[in-house]
């Protein structure tokens, strides 16, 4: 056997048997059992650590901030009021409905502070239907200011001010404190 400069010698292999052949394909059924178990418990460990009650709390809160979108855009351009209803049924081309999940209800509870810089609300502190209903003017002003909705853990507190300005806050129980949304 003649080698040339710069050749790197191969070494010589026996042959393949059919069990080296066999490991070589792929996963034993044992090795994936064990793969999924681990995935099945870290799984469990996350979904716990995930607060998922606050889920519906969230779909309202993506709602509500949807309809009032709407809502501005919808009497700006029909030169006439456009009402968001929270827990409405049935729409019309005035009313836009906003569906609550049986987990959501109405209020603050009194142990969550108001949010910085807020003044304390007359109706809406206590029972949180100040304003079933929000209407919105083609001038872009609205009549009601604040609604707090809960879930019993944490709170979703929607202010509206001036000419179509909102701002959502959320109050996370696990944190202890008002954020923006």
């Amino acid at each position: 056997m003649t080698m040339s400069i710069g050749e790197v010698p191969r070494p010589i292999l026996p042959a393949p048997t059919p069990a080296s052949r066999r490991c070589s394909r792929g996963f034993s059924l044992t090795e994936l059992c064990t793969c999924f178990g681990i995935v099945g418990i870290l799984s469990g460990f996350g979904a716990s650590a995930l607060s998922l009650s606050s889920a519906g709390l969230a779909s309202v809160q993506q709602d509500l901030d949807g309809a009032l979108y709407q809502a501005f855009h919808q009497a700006r351009a029909q030169g006439r009021n456009v009402q968001v209803a929270l827990g409405a049924k049935s729409a019309s081309s005035d009313v836009l409905p906003v569906a609550m999940p049986r987990n959501v209800r109405w209020g603050k509870p009194a142990s969550v502070p108001l949010p910085p810089g807020m003044d304390k609300p007359v109706v809406a502190d206590k029972t949180g239907e100040a304003h079933g209903r929000i209407t919105v003017t083609p001038r872009h002003t609205t009549t009601a200011t604040v609604w707090f909705l809960t879930d019993g853990q944490d709170v979703l507190c929607l202010r509206l001010a001036g000419h179509g300005e909102r701002q959502m806050l959320r109050w996370r129980a696990a944190k202890r404190k008002w954020g923006r949304v």
